[in-house]
């Protein structure tokens, strides 16, 4: 009886990483550049992610929980806007 040998396949393929999506923390304002909002803890290099109740830094942690009636608002908002 035989022994399989395990054949070598060599390198792996190389996978590109996903690229930064930092340039849509900035928004262009006219001639004004603004900024999303950045963690309090952190400082103004690191992001807050938004989601519909709460904001989240993925460095240190930290969270904001928004009530109910302040993301209804902000969806009446949104809604107001589209229609425009």
């Amino acid at each position: 009886m035989g022994v399989k040998k395990n054949k070598k396949t060599g390198k792996k393929p190389h996978k590109n990483k996903p690229t930064s999506k930092k340039y849509s923390k900035y928004k262009i304002e006219g001639d004004k550049i603004t900024r999303a909002r950045s963690c309090p803890r952190c400082g103004p290099g690191v992001f807050l992610m938004v989601t519909k109740d709460r904001v989240y830094c993925g460095k240190c942690h930290y969270s904001e929980f928004t009530s109910k009636k302040v993301v209804e608002e902000k969806k009446e908002v949104e809604v107001k806007k589209e229609l425009v």
